[in-house]
């Protein structure tokens, strides 16, 4: 017999986003439960329009509202999404196939992102694999306050499932840049928590030096034309930007708001 899935989404303010994830769940979700952290926006009334399942839930950090949310639904198979993924054709025949014949802790799938318009392919930004389908009885979201993962119990294996997530990131620069802010705060404030204070010239110059060199040519981010160049130059910036902040914070006020 197939197995019931429950398809578990975060949110904050995601009126922009959440009605195309959505939308593309009806032939795959059993239960379809979003836990929102208060949004001002439409979210929550959108969310119940397509038939969702809301429960809100102060915002603990991502690690800790996804191990929430998980624990919410209905059945033990879980699909993890974010609120600006959309599931192809493909990935939902997968994932239709999967729920038949499930043989797996968790399955991986690959996630191929816009970037202002354009579908990224190279520069390190794709296929990104990501563990978003699993058991939640053989596993559980670890992480610190950034890079949140789901990590299957030793011993079990993980699968891997054909097609794409199409991941609607950044709509402009403005919007990375911004983004780009809040995330190198919180890696900085992750560093800090690990122990890691020392900055130095290294860490200021020659990596995100690298960092660009290495999206942009090794990675083949140049073919991407001006999403690639942006991706790359942005991406060197927020290296520079998260030691920074970490050189310049004390490790007790490290910890963005």
């Amino acid at each position: 017999m197939p197995v019931s899935l429950s398809v578990v989404i975060i949110t904050f303010n995601e009126e922009a986003n959440i009605g195309r994830c959505l939308s593309a769940l009806q032939d795959i979700a059993d239960d379809v439960l979003v836990v929102d952290s208060f949004s001002t926006d439409r979210t929550v009334e959108i969310c119940r329009q397509h038939g969702a399942r809301v429960v809100q839930h102060a915002f603990e950090g991502y690690v800790e509202q996804k191990n929430y949310a998980t624990a919410q639904a209905r059945h033990d198979y879980v699909l993890q999404l974010d609120a600006d993924e959309v599931l192809t054709d493909e990935l939902r025949a997968s994932i239709r196939a999967t729920k038949a014949a499930w043989q797996h802790a968790g399955y991986t799938l690959a996630r191929l992102t816009n970037y202002c318009g354009s579908w990224v392919r190279h520069g390190g930004w794709y296929p990104d694999r990501k563990l978003r389908l699993y058991d939640r009885r053989l596993g559980r979201w670890e992480g610190l306050l950034l890079h949140e993962r789901f990590e299957v119990a030793a011993g079990q294996s993980v699968g891997v499932l054909a097609g794409d997530a199409l991941h609607y990131s950044y709509h402009s620069v403005d919007q990375h840049v911004s983004q780009l802010n809040r995330f190198t705060s919180i890696a900085a404030a992750e560093l800090a928590l690990r122990g890691k204070s020392r900055v130095t010239v290294f860490h200021l110059l020659l990596k995100p030096v690298w960092r660009f060199v290495h999206g942009y040519f090794f990675r083949l981010g140049f073919l991407d034309g001006f999403a690639g160049l942006c991706i790359a130059t942005i991406s060197a910036w927020g290296v520079f930007l998260k030691f920074a902040k970490l050189r310049t914070k004390p490790a007790s006020a490290a910890l963005p708001v």
